[in-house]
């Protein structure tokens, strides 16, 4: 015969089926084989071949301590072929105390550290199992769970352990597989057995009734858990997002009249060298304001990071930047995916909820009992089976023995044994290798007493097979043994979150006073410590500037309010009012570079304090070429560090001011010459955060927009103020509504005496309003002081200037009880403290 061609030999197959067939074997290779933790006993594989062959070698407490090279090398010739590493590393995480909320291996050595230093080579350390690792292999002789073949079939190693333990749960587990990852938070041991036992008592216990058992997770790190809305999701559904913050306390050092912020606990997986070094990172970068000293204080007796304070420093907000730019603040995303399984025993990965996590651990809990209870039960019967024969042969020990005697060999012995007074071949062996000793009298009592235990323990063990309610109370005895033995209190404190309690909640809301420099510095300032005054006086100091610099603009908010800040390039910030650094009235401020990312030359043009972000607001922006535009405020309410784009700048042009609006209002738009126009909101359509938008008013050459205001009572006035410190009222029914783009009419006659127009305000009688110049002086005014008067006027004096001197700024104050008196006002802050009540704050002008 010839060969057959060697072409018939290849099986013919498309490439994309191969690859397909062979990638998916390996990515079920990994899920099953390494990646992902049995629902059962919570372990990889990895991990159980560790606990079951240190168990084999005898590593057990009470007993010494070996090598860990002994129990890598016992391992991989055993049961984990892959390197070396992999084992010396899942054993080590076992052995760290910042890793396990419940450790399952004793170590002695160097096993590493929280500050990410790794452990020493496995030939230097020891290990030996924890009680805890013992009882997950409690009756694992007693035929509990299934073995299967080691790699190379001379072996066998359990497919699971008994898990006395719910070892999921308490310990967690994270693996990253083909396609898909676990990422399971640990618990606390006693509430995971109380919630246990709730179900075992009631299967149809809801998810709600468990989150009030098992609150959430408790890390070995402790720290906080901030919210309890990713609880209830990963609870619910297997999914969510938990939110860790470190523990830290303020401190006052009588010494020297400063505050330190000390880190006692990190959020769990949190390297702490790695954060001192950003932490120190962010200050010497100037992210980070009003740290004087860092230093690290940790010892044996556990974490202490001191962060020192200056002394102007406020230490909760300076608590809160560390949170936010920090790992002081980190997030754990739950994925509760394990393996399952199903009918046929294969392993399935799926995502399970808490419930669906304890209803498989006590299915697998009672499947031991059943098969431990089954192995005990065929001892016994086997056993009672030897001490029936016995019985037989003691009752007829003369007869037995000239039998014996009689008989050729032993073979004859045993069949004649058999014959004579129906015993098994077993009974017969039992016999023939019995003791002369077992014939005295007390021996025969013993067995006796021993046949009726062993009856008794057969009769305890088939009533426990025919009654799940006996094996229920068996699995729940088991369960509070382990609860007394290694439960412990939570380590990790659940906490409000962000909407429910902050750090701002610690904060007194008052009216603040917000002023932003021409060079950029910003500061926050009590509106209480400007005493009101009549018009025309002198004012106060409000700042001491450097040369050049002036307070260009001036708000007024509330430290509880966002604040969105809006720079000359059409980008937006956002933060709270109180990280802004506060300061009296002659203190300069610090730079706003320091609180948001902007270049040093950035120049901030509106600042709009908001208390929500809601889906029926708007915000209006205006430029100082006459553009006006519309968006959404809620498109608004999740900015990035580096800023959103808030409207696109046309080259030439600058955005001078944004507010918030309802929508259906008037829009009053002031020119620098004395120009205006009004027209309906609703002209203007509603458009993205990227776009230029659409023009407000014609603008004659030279001229510019000055201000813009949104008319929100029919009732109030349009105050007007000029830079030589001039201003008016007059009623809005002057200005009559006209079509959004028109060149508008006359608001101010203009005169040297005046100068040019600086601001435009809607204002009553019943407020008060506060100015600003470029030397830095502030006056505070009441509007019931100012008469109304026409459009083509000039006004009164609100301000008594300097030479040189010019107003550069105008807000809103709800006025206080203090009615005040006019006159020169005073230089420092030694004047009266006014307070002002809480009410709906005026925005900028």
């Amino acid at each position: 015969m010839t060969a057959p061609n060697a072409r018939e030999r290849i099986l013919p197959r498309m490439i994309h089926e191969e690859i397909k067939e062979s990638f998916i074997n390996y990515s079920m290779s990994v899920i099953v084989s390494r990646a992902l933790p049995d629902v059962r006993d919570g372990l990889k594989p990895v991990h159980r071949r560790v606990l079951y062959a240190m168990n084999e070698l005898g590593l057990v407490p009470g007993r010494p301590f070996k090598k860990c090279a002994t129990v890598v090398g016992d391992v991989l010739g055993k049961y984990h072929p892959h390197g070396d590493s992999s084992v010396y590393d899942a054993l080590v995480r076992m052995a760290q105390d910042f890793s396990l909320r419940y450790l399952l291996v004793d170590p002695q050595g160097n096993f590493g550290s929280i500050d990410g230093d790794s452990a020493a080579a496995y030939r230097y350390t020891e290990a030996r199992l924890t009680r805890l690792a013992v009882e997950m292999l409690t009756d694992i002789d007693k035929n509990t769970v299934d073995f299967a073949p080691n790699f190379d079939d001379r072996l066998e190693e359990p497919r699971v352990l008994p898990a006395g333990a719910p070892n999921l749960l308490i310990n967690g587990s994270s693996g990253i597989a083909v396609g898909m990852a676990t990422n399971i938070p640990p618990h606390n041991l006693r509430e995971v057995v109380d919630a246990s036992i709730a179900l075992i008592d009631n299967p149809d216990l809801d998810a709600d009734a468990l989150r009030r058992i098992v609150s959430g997770p408790d890390f070995p790190t402790g720290g906080y858990i901030y919210g309890r809305a990713g609880i209830a999701d990963y609870q619910n559904t297997g999914r969510g997002r938990i939110v860790m913050r470190a523990r830290a306390v303020i401190e006052e050092r009588e010494s020297s009249g400063k505050s330190q912020i000390v880190i006692t606990e990190v959020p769990y997986q949190v390297n702490k060298a790695k954060l001192v070094k950003d932490i120190a990172d962010l200050v010497r970068d100037g992210k980070l304001t009003g740290i004087s000293a860092l230093r690290d204080e940790s010892d044996r007796e556990g974490i202490r990071v001191v962060v020192e304070l200056k002394r102007d420093a406020i230490p909760r907000v300076v608590l809160n930047q560390l949170y936010k730019h920090t790992a002081m603040q980190s997030t754990f995303g739950v994925i509760m995916l394990a393996l399952v399984p199903d009918e046929t025993g294969r392993l399935i990965p799926r995502v399970l909820s808490l419930k669906q996590v304890l209803e498989h651990y006590l299915k697998h809990r009672h499947e031991v009992i059943v098969r431990r209870t089954q192995f005990d039960l065929d001892k016994a019967v086997e056993r009672e089976h030897i001490l029936e024969g016995y019985k037989i042969a003691v009752d007829n020990i003369d007869e037995v023995i000239a039998l014996i005697r009689a008989a050729e060999d032993t073979p004859t012995a045993s069949a004649q044994l058999q014959a004579r007074f129906g015993l098994s071949e077993r009974q017969a062996e039992a016999i023939l290798n019995m003791r002369l000793a077992k014939l005295t009298g007390l021996e025969r009592d013993k067995l006796l007493e021993e046949l009726a235990e062993v009856r008794a323990f057969i009769a305890e063990l088939r009533s426990i097979l025919d009654s799940r309610e006996r094996r229920m109370d068996i699995m729940k005895g088991e369960l509070l043994k382990v609860r007394e033995t290694f439960g412990d209190e939570r380590r990790t404190e659940i906490v409000s979150d962000e909407g429910e309690f902050s750090v701002e909640d610690l904060i007194a809301e008052e009216e603040m006073m917000v002023t932003i420099s021409r060079q950029g510095y910003i500061k926050r300032t009590a509106v209480s410590l400007f005493n009101k005054q009549g018009r025309g006086g002198r004012g106060k100091i409000g700042a001491d500037l450097k040369d050049g610099d002036f307070m260009e603009q001036m708000y007024v908010t509330s430290t509880h309010h966002y604040i969105l800040i809006f720079t000359d390039d059409g980008r937006c910030y956002w933060l709270k009012v109180h990280e802004l650094p506060q300061a009296g009235r002659t203190t300069r401020g610090k730079p706003i570079v320091n609180l948001i990312n902007v270049t040093p030359d950035t120049r901030i043009r509106a600042i709009v304090p908001v208390r929500e972000f809601r889906d029926d607001e708007y915000l209006l922006f205006g430029t100082k070429l006459g553009t006006v535009k519309k968006t959404a405020l809620s498109q608004y309410s999740n900015v990035r560090a580096n800023g959103v784009k808030a409207i696109k700048i046309e080259e030439g042009d600058e955005l001078i001011d944004v507010q918030v609006t309802s929508g259906t209002s008037d829009v009053i738009l002031g020119t620098r010459q004395g120009m205006s126009v009004r027209f309906h909101e609703q002209d203007v359509r509603e458009m993205g955060r990227d776009t230029t938008g659409v023009k407000g008013v014609t603008l004659a050459e030279g001229d510019t927009v000055v201000g813009m205001v949104v008319i929100r009572r029919n009732e109030a006035t349009l105050l007007v103020v000029t830079e030589l410190g001039l201003g008016k009222c007059t009623s809005l029914d002057d200005y009559r509504i006209q079509k959004r783009g028109g060149k508008g009419i006359l608001t101010l006659k203009r005169t040297e005496r005046t100068g040019h127009i600086v601001a435009l305000m809607e204002v009553s009688s019943d407020e008060e309003i506060m100015l600003i110049t470029r030397g830095g002086i502030s006056i505070r005014s009441s509007m019931s002081q100012v008469r109304v008067v026409g459009r083509n006027t000039q006004g009164v004096r609100f301000v008594s200037l300097d030479s040189g001197d010019m107003v550069t700024a105008v807000a809103r104050v709800v006025p206080d009880d203090d009615k005040g008196e006019g006159g020169e006002g005073d230089t420092g802050d030694n004047g009266d403290v006014d307070t002002t009540p809480d009410g709906e704050l005026g925005l900028n002008a």
